[in-house]
């Protein structure tokens, strides 16, 4: 199989997964978006190879691989730096809703404590008129 055509079906193969993925709801839109793009750009590289070679000259890159390389790592780099960022912000969401839970917690054995209180003040209460009764 030649290159051309790998790179092709990788990109056709690329966006069909994410297609499905989205469609089955088990990659959010917002990731979706970044991971079409690159399918929608591997296809055509596939297809007219040269095109590649044509930008680079473009931008005073002497190899049409070594801006792709480039252009690979720093998509890469983004990508992390965006899913470090993203990590962050979990943790600290969940380091907040650890915190109100401990917080609720306290709040239900406050709570639990007062109604056993009351309860037993009550019953207390009802044996006292319940003798007085008789």
């Amino acid at each position: 199989m030649k290159l051309w055509m790998l790179t092709s079906v990788t990109g056709v193969f690329l966006v069909a997964c994410i297609i499905e993925l989205l469609r089955r709801r088990k990659l959010k839109e917002k990731y979706a978006f970044l991971w079409v793009l690159t399918g929608l750009v591997i296809i055509p590289l596939g297809f007219f190879p040269s095109g590649l070679d044509s930008v680079a000259a473009a931008v005073g890159v002497r190899s049409g691989v070594s801006l792709l390389l480039f252009l690979s790592v720093a998509f890469l780099f983004i990508v992390c730096l965006q899913l470090s960022w993203e990590v962050g912000h979990l943790e600290e969401e969940g380091r907040t809703l650890s915190e109100e839970v401990a917080l609720l917690r306290i709040d239900v054995k406050e709570l639990q404590k007062q109604v056993a209180e009351h309860a037993a003040s009550g019953e207390a209460a009802d044996r006292a008129g319940q003798g007085g009764l008789k």
